[in-house]
């Protein structure tokens, strides 16, 4: 018998893994008909998504260097200086 009071409550540890894999499906059924299965999220689209962000930070990237070297270029010009190349 338990020594668990009524509010206890269930963890992982205490459920069956059919209980638990039976409401893993039961979650991802509801998904595909609410969300529809052409809009359910899969590890291709999450890894696709990460590409195409790790892609948008590297062209902000680039962008902001070519702002600071150009910054840069504009400050020696005024003060009369030759630009020195960054290796």
């Amino acid at each position: 018998m338990s020594t668990a009071g009524p509010n206890a409550g269930i963890g992982l540890t205490t459920i069956s893994r059919t209980v638990a894999s039976l409401a893993v499906e039961v979650v991802h059924t509801v998904e595909r008909v609410v969300v529809g299965e052409g809009r359910v999220r899969t590890a291709r689209g999450n890894a696709w998504e990460a590409v195409c962000a790790d892609r948008a930070r590297a062209d902000q990237r680039a962008a902001l260097d070519r702002l600071v070297a150009e910054l840069a270029a504009s400050r020696d010009r005024q003060a009369g200086r030759t630009p020195q190349p960054v290796s």
